[in-house]
């Protein structure tokens, strides 16, 4: 076996390995050769290299989304590990397990002047669990902070760094280990929930409205038994999004078409008396609206790690897997209320009209999702970028075999792509990504990336620009919103699909579209296929959709 001569580096890889972190995803560096000729040549490790550390962590942020475990990420000194930064707060934010193990020079080289050298220390301060400032030298104390690191990482579900000094020489080898690391058995397992909740269930019992919202929750986290109790409820409504995985034919799953045309009467009426929330990050913001102006007496949030006063109004944070904690509190009382009974009403006069507006409205992005989303394969995977894309698909229903991941915890465009790679990678699904063309040219370093399997597709929707901002309040068509809001281009992706050696397919009408997805998921080798919109139209059609809801 092949080891780095620095002792520092053979405890960082002794103790990654005795925890059972294996993905480890190296840029290419000099700094950090120690740990690359390390990992490298471990067959106990998987290893991926990819040049650009900002699509490496999103990488990386892609394959631990999928295997809930933590995964490596392993830089050079200066501005690599900053590059990590977009994925590290998409990590904290939506509980997601990474390393960063970031190679630094040695505390005399900082500030004086030194190539390739910054503050590396605490420099994820603000959007990370825990960091393990190391000192040169192999100790036990540096034992005990790389292993609480990786644990950390995985029990609170969240980033956490381990910042590492190497001096030179750095790529000297050894056949045997030098160094005998102590491997903290520590562990901080969340306390077992045992909360009386009597006083809860008798306010549940007795309340007559009653609004379950659920976030960003992983495909199949939820028991039958609690869902069928929750849809029929008559005093409880359960709204979904496209993102919470969470599927019932009473659960209201198009929030934005069931209120948006509400009159401040409607509202009051819909006004809930408990709000129970689940999940991450929410995409609408008319619900946030909403539930801002109209709060709940109460509003409980079940999470095991956080819970964020979204609504001004939360008044029990309940620390426990949501399954669990509902598969022991809901009770067989039934409460007599016309609630959910109205919600359902509603849902049928709004599909109506959904399927009524739909059918007469040109060419354009909402009809693109309307044809897209019902043609994706049964039991794949869906990875959506933020902005237009992600609202679109909350108005068109999907089908509960489809698992579907979005990066909500900052909503950033930056890394949708990259992450979209390590999902597709680490689940063996096949996944399609449907992105917005801003979002696919920002990341389009994704793409030089040598693992990406033949089961990844890409539906790029072009509508030559940053389309959301035609719907956003304050659009003027003047030369500096389409230059700095907007972004207007006239770029395609099917030069970059042949320089990646991907196959394309283009589509800019709706019998094209139909012949571009045949041969799209014919294709048996990674895909693009570019949908053509019109610029000028998606933002009317859609804003005339919420008018003719009523």
């Amino acid at each position: 076996m092949i080891y780095p001569k620095i002792p520092l580096a053979q405890s960082i890889l002794e103790i990654c390995k005795a925890k059972g972190l294996t993905d480890i995803v190296i840029s290419p560096g000099s700094r950090n050769a120690p740990l690359t000729i390390g990992f490298a040549n471990n067959p106990d490790f998987k290893c991926y290299s990819i040049a650009d550390e900002r699509c490496a962590a999103f990488f990386a942020l892609g394959i631990a989304q999928q295997t809930k475990k933590p995964v490596a990420v392993v830089c050079t000194s200066g501005s690599a590990l900053l590059n990590y930064y977009p994925a590290i707060a998409e990590a904290f934010y939506s509980q997601i397990p990474l390393v960063v193990i970031s190679a630094d020079r040695p505390s005399s080289k900082i500030d004086i002047g030194d190539g390739q050298t910054i503050r590396q220390e605490n420099v994820y301060a603000n959007h990370i669990i825990y960091t393990a400032n190391l000192t040169e030298d192999a100790s036990q104390e540096n034992d005990l902070k790389i292993a609480d690191a990786i644990t950390l990482a995985s029990t609170k579900k969240g980033p956490v760094h381990i910042n590492a000094p190497f001096e030179e020489p750095l790529y000297e080898t050894v056949s045997e280990l030098e160094v005998s690391s102590v491997i903290s058995q520590t562990t901080f397992e969340d306390a077992y929930f045992d909360e009386d909740l009597a006083p809860f269930i008798s306010q549940w019992n007795t309340a007559k409205k009653k609004l379950v919202l659920v976030g960003v929750n992983d495909p199949n986290s939820i028991d039958e038994a609690v869902i069928n109790h929750l849809a029929q409820d008559p005093s409880v409504v359960v709204m979904t999004e496209t993102t919470s995985n969470l599927h019932h034919p009473n659960f209201i799953n198009n929030i934005d078409t069931i209120i948006t045309p509400f009159t401040d009467k409607d509202f009051k009426d819909f006004q809930p008396e408990i709000l129970v929330t689940f999940g991450g990050m929410v995409v609408s913001k008319r619900i946030k609206a909403f539930l801002r102006k109209y709060r709940p007496k109460a509003h409980w949030h079940i999470d095991t790690l956080r819970a964020y006063d979204t609504f001004g109004a939360l008044t029990k944070h309940f620390i426990a897997q949501p399954n669990d904690f509902l598969n022991r509190f809901l009770s067989e009382t039934v409460v007599v209320s016309d609630y959910n009974e109205k919600a359902q009403q509603l849902k049928a006069i709004r599909k109506e009209k959904h399927d009524l507006y739909l059918s007469k409205i040109p060419f354009s992005d909402f009809t693109v999702f309307d044809k897209v989303i019902p043609s994706l394969p049964k039991n794949s995977q869906l990875q959506i970028s933020n902005s237009s894309a992600i609202r679109y698909a909350q108005l068109v229903d999907i089908d509960p075999s489809i698992a579907v991941f979005c990066n909500r915890g900052t909503s950033g465009i930056d890394g949708s792509t990259s992450t979209a790679v390590g999902a597709a990678l680490a689940s063996a699904q096949e996944t399609i990504l449907i992105t917005g063309d801003v979002s696919f040219f920002y990341d389009s370093n994704a793409l030089w990336n040598n693992y990406i399997p033949k089961n990844f597709k890409i539906i790029l929707l072009n509508n030559g620009g940053g389309g959301i901002f035609r719907i956003l309040p304050g659009h003027q068509e003047t030369p500096v919103f389409n230059t700095y809001f907007e972004t207007s281009h006239c770029l395609t992706g099917e030069h970059l699909a042949k320089m990646y050696f991907f196959d394309y397919f283009s589509a800019s009408n709706e019998t094209a579209l139909e012949n571009g997805l045949k041969e799209f998921y014919e294709s048996k080798k990674p895909s693009i296929l570019e949908i053509f919109t019109p610029t000028l139209e998606n933002d009317k059609i859609l804003l005339q959709y919420f008018k003719e809801l009523v």
